[in-house]
């Protein structure tokens, strides 16, 4: 069985990534990108579906673990009674290869250690052939993949399983190096372990050092900016949902889904997230992924798409994969590239202006394409759609997805104004009053005194709060107000704000799922703009305290059994965890030194 979701932790090279048990054991890895197929699966199954374990013999020992100083080279030092050894796993920054490093450094003592490697590919299925080369060299084929493994160490076993045992004494160092290639070409060259630690640690501190200070906050934003620079596809700019496919929302259960993938409506937040944080190039990066991604007819603009751009992720189940925890099915591709969605086109529009305003492209780029985006959603607004959680359970006039289409709207009224660019103003205008006075008559419930998940519904979601962080409503709207008590009296659950009721079934699926934790993040913000300062931070540092011991979230937290739930580490966790940060430290300052250009929010 895998271990709990917040034992694990996040190596990666900006174009895949692994997750690292406390245990010793690699239990997913996806070669050569973040959506590829698994080379080690037993996260999702058993061990049978691939793993790379390094830990002490017999297994008893204790284990800590940390992160050099702002890098993502990983160190797990094991406590043995013979003495003490480190695990140092990290993955270079790409060269033409891809490739893991795992170093075993002796502290103490003489400890012996075990090593086993199971590689499956495609997604734990498939033997590959195993063969060793006259120096001792492993190297495993199976149609299109090959995976090398170099180390001094000798090796036993073939296909099935190969396995090790070594002794690390204190001072040396004993390394191992799997490297990833096609199989038709040579056998891959690897770099010289020591020089390739040195490269990585410089590469992941040269880029934290850009970050601006967030008061007390600094190393907990420092660390959430790190793993979302490690799960951006280097090549393109996009910028995954999560490295995992299928971990699930509600443990046992059905709300298993691929987040390997790159969702618009992230756009908005990535990118005031990198802004705000001083990572201008990453901000360009993203969003000309952005503009490449939605290029083409109006009409077939998606809401989430492949890192480089792809267009097509069939949705499709491993069955031969037991699933987290029994969580199944394991689903590869996610069928709602295929939802309509109307939020996204205000996210989309929302990110250029903030772009624009930035200096990130030139300030007429893309406008004509957003052009021909605002005259179909001015042809197709007043549709049902299937929202933000992406239900499915048929569509709905979502109230989240009618605020964020006068988003694109007042986005593009203001670009237009800001820079002087072409547009009917004076129809986007009429579009944009009718669409609020659409929304505030039939989206808030005067008897609840608050907004409502969809037109004439009686459900509160926490969506709406969105409504004072994007400008639909001033925070201190009584509108706005009641429908932060009614989230606080109905979604509220041990302090933290679940997405809506699943009971209610709203999206076709069984109910039950934890508290999503960017939402509570968005709690947060409202309460800051509220004046709600102390409740904002005490908030704000129980999110914190639910970071895993080096500083990762998932997607959600199951309250009832204490631990992370969903996809891990989630993106969009960690965006809320930056900007809430940044609010909290602006909020900190006089009043005449919060506002900036780069503001994610009317704080």
């Amino acid at each position: 069985m895998a271990l709990q979701i917040e034992d694990y932790a996040l190596i990666g090279d900006c174009e895949s990534a692994a997750l690292v048990g406390c245990d010793g054991s690699i239990d997913w890895l996806c070669w050569p990108r973040f959506d590829s197929e698994a080379c080690f699966a037993a996260l999702l199954g058993t061990p049978k579906n691939g793993r790379w374990l390094i830990a002490p013999r017999g297994g008893k020992a204790r284990a800590t673990r940390r992160y050099r100083t702002d890098t993502l080279v990983l160190e797990t030092r094991f406590e043995t009674a013979d003495g003490a050894a480190t695990v140092i796993d990290f993955m270079p920054v790409r060269g033409k290869h891809p490739t893991v490093v795992r170093l075993v450094r002796g502290e103490r003592g003489r400890v012996a250690m075990d090593f086993e490697l199971v590689l499956r590919f495609g997604f734990g299925a498939i033997v590959p052939w195993v063969t060793r080369t006259g120096d001792g060299t492993l190297r495993a084929v199976a149609g299109p993949d090959m995976v090398v493994l170099r180390t001094p160490v000798h090796l036993k076993g073939r296909n099935l399983t190969t396995v090790a045992q070594f002794i690390v004494s204190e001072g040396e160092m004993v390394p191992f190096l799997l490297t990833y290639s096609p199989s038709h070409l040579p056998l891959p060259e690897t770099p010289a372990p020591q020089q390739a630690l040195a490269a990585t640690e410089a590469f992941w501190r040269e880029w934290a050092g850009h970050c601006r200070p967030a008061g007390p906050w600094t190393d907990a934003v420092v660390r959430s900016l790190i793993t979302l620079k490690a799960l951006t596809y280097a090549p393109t700019g996009g910028i995954v949902a999560a490295p995992t496919t299928s971990l699930p929302e509600q443990l046992g259960g059905q709300r298993n889904w691929d987040y390997r993938y790159c969702w618009l409506r992230d756009a908005t937040l990535t990118l005031f997230t990198l802004l705000n944080a001083g990572f201008h190039d990453a901000a360009q990066d993203w969003n000309e992924w952005l503009l490449r991604a939605i290029a083409g007819s109006p009409d077939q603009i998606q809401i989430m798409y492949g890192i480089g751009g792809e267009r097509r992720m069939i949705e499709w189940e491993a069955g031969w994969l037991a699933g987290y925890e029994g969580s199944q099915p394991v689903r590869i591709g996610n069928a709602a590239h295929l939802q309509v969605q109307l939020d996204v086109y205000g996210e989309v529009m929302d990110a250029a202006h903030q772009a624009r305003r930035n200096g990130l492209a030139i300030h007429e780029s893309g406008w004509k394409m957003h052009l021909e985006l605002l005259n179909h959603l001015a042809r197709v607004w007043k549709q049902p759609d299937e929202g933000i959680w992406e239900v499915r359970g048929g569509p709905q006039q979502f109230t989240h997805s009618k605020v964020m289409v006068w988003v694109a709207f007042d986005r593009a009224i203001k670009s237009a104004e800001m820079f002087g660019f072409d547009g009917p103003i004076d129809r986007w205008r009429e579009l944009r009053d009718e669409i609020h006075a659409t929304t505030c008559a039939h989206a808030y419930d005067a008897e609840l005194g608050s907004f409502v998940q969809s037109f004439g519904s009686k459900e509160v979601d926490a969506s709406l709060l969105i409504i004072p962080l994007v400008g639909f409503l001033a925070a201190d709207d009584p509108r706005v107000r009641g429908t932060i008590q009614a989230i606080e009296r109905t979604l509220m659950s041990d302090g933290f704000v679940l997405r809506y009721r699943a009971e209610n079934r709203a999206d076709g699926l069984p109910p039950g799922e934890g508290v999503f934790l960017a939402c509570s993040f968005w709690l947060a913000d409202c309460y800051i703009l509220q004046g709600r300062r102390a409740e904002a931070e005490q908030l704000f540092k129980r999110l914190m305290s639910l970071r895993n011991d080096v500083g990762l979230l998932s997607e959600e937290y199951d309250l009832a059994k204490r631990r992370l739930a969903g996809n891990f580490p989630q993106a969009f966790s960690h965006v809320g965890l930056v900007n809430t940060a940044f609010n909290l430290t602006r909020a900190d300052k006089p009043a005449e030194q919060r506002s900036r250009p780069d503001a994610p929010s009317p704080l």
